[in-house]
């Protein structure tokens, strides 16, 4: 599970940058944005972690 932690945490840390970069976010106010981001990504990666994939879901 630490992995799965790591990821959400490094994934957030790209989207906070990518806001920063195109002007979305300032960088005084990132504290007040991280931890919406982090939890938002965090629900939906736990969510669905263990659900089986459909056979509608793959790619051809």
């Amino acid at each position: 599970m630490k992995s799965i932690d790591e990821q959400i945490l490094r994934s957030t840390k790209e989207i906070i940058v990518k806001f920063i970069e195109m002007g979305r976010m300032s960088p005084t106010n990132v504290h007040e944005s991280f931890k919406d981001i982090y939890a938002t990504i965090n629900k939906t990666v736990k969510e669905n972690l263990n659900k089986p994939v459909s056979c509608n879901d793959k790619q051809d």
